[in-house]
């Protein structure tokens, strides 16, 4: 799976909102994680749109999460900017379809998504920002071979 810079930089600015105390400006968000300012404000109103941070205006304005952090996944914010956790040809998976030899592919496809499910549904924002991810997530971690790139 390729996580694009939209999310990558999505995911650090709502864990940066999630560990502020109030709102906070696009620039302030990109400051904190090193990340252009222009790019992140324009994820900000994609965020927006997708209700997952609110804005304020005025002196004490800025980005603040939409909902509690413990209701917003990574899946979540995949599919808001980037669409579905898996596509095939631009098709969902179980709409793939082979023949002959290559007729199985469409399983090994659903599996890849259920696996993608089995982590980005059940990790929040929440438990990104205090270190305490789902044990079904540091199980995969544990393991000295998902370090190694392959």
């Amino acid at each position: 799976m390729y996580i694009s810079a939209k999310v990558d930089y999505a995911l650090r600015a709502l864990c940066s909102l999630a560990d502020s105390e109030g709102p906070t400006t696009a620039e302030a968000l990109a400051r904190s994680q090193g990340l252009p300012a222009k790019f992140l404000e324009s994820i900000l109103n994609d965020m927006r749109r997708a209700g997952l941070v609110v804005s304020q205006r005025g002196a004490e304005g800025g980005y603040r999460l939409a909902l509690p952090a413990s209701e917003i996944t990574a899946a979540d914010v995949i599919r808001h900017l980037d669409g579905p956790l898996a596509e095939v040809r631009g098709l969902r998976p179980e709409a793939a379809t082979y023949e002959g030899a290559a007729e199985n592919l469409q399983s090994v496809w659903v599996a890849v998504r259920a696996s993608l499910r089995s982590v980005l549904e059940q990790v929040t924002i929440a438990d990104i920002v205090s270190g305490r991810l789902p044990r079904s997530i540091t199980r995969h971690t544990d393991d000295p071979d998902a370090w190694q790139s392959r």
